[in-house]
């Protein structure tokens, strides 16, 4: 039976729409934010398939650069240490500190996944006021491989003592479940609105429509009671 729950942060937990109105003054438009979120990816995922690793923050910085020069909008280095440090001032998503209460009586282990260096994941979760939910930050930068390679989710799971199969991943993005899934261990989607899983590879056995709906259907499958 699985015991520990392991949530990506950025999107799944915090609501990266916060940034809307500093994108919208520093780009004029408030669009751009998910294609600069995009363009990190790019930057980190393309790095670990060349084995040249780069951090969340420094893919931060980056795509932030390249995303100007793609609006021809000139950025100072002030400007761009400004908007990836407000990445650690993000709020919760609505429904996520009393979804992350049911969990505490359950029995089940929750931690938080992060792509993020440690002391940023550590920062938003305590800014965010849920740090005291989680029994754990997990950084994959601490083995230089980023989610959906399977080092950090092994990692997760060394962590606590137990086999990939009693991990669950709880995340917004297709990609990291599907990492999750080729890692063995189980995965829950949590299908905000414009996320959706792809249709290739193995699915989640769950998808639930945010973080209560996910962590009922966790302690379901658990067979733990679902305290109000």
């Amino acid at each position: 039976m699985a015991t520990v729950v392991a949530f990506d942060v950025n999107e799944t937990l915090l609501d990266l729409r916060a940034l809307d109105p500093h994108f919208e003054q520093l780009f004029g438009s408030a669009a751009l934010r998910a294609q600069w979120f995009a363009q990190m990816l790019q930057l980190s995922f393309v790095g670990g398939l060349t084995d040249q690793y780069v951090d969340f923050s420094t893919a931060q910085r980056a795509a932030m650069r390249m995303l100007a020069q793609r609006q021809g909008v000139a950025v100072s280095d002030e400007d761009v240490l400004t908007m990836v440090g407000r990445m650690e001032s993000l709020p919760p998503h609505p429904e996520v500190p009393a979804a992350l209460a049911k969990l505490q009586p359950s029995g089940l282990t929750a931690v938080a996944l992060v792509n993020s260096v440690e002391s940023v994941g550590e920062a938003q979760l305590t800014s965010a006021g849920i740090r005291d939910y989680f029994t754990a930050v997990v950084s994959a930068d601490s083995v230089r491989r980023l989610k959906p390679a399977r080092e950090p989710y092994n990692a997760v799971a060394r962590r606590f003592g137990v086999p990939n199969s009693d991990v669950w991943l709880v995340a917004a993005h297709s990609w990291d479940i599907s990492g999750a899934l080729a890692a063995h261990c189980r995965a829950a989607f949590v299908a905000r609105p414009g996320m959706v899983m792809s249709p290739i590879g193995a699915q989640p056995q769950i998808v639930g429509k945010d973080i209560a709906a996910v962590v009922d259907e966790i302690l379901a499958a658990e067979g733990r009671p679902a305290s109000e």
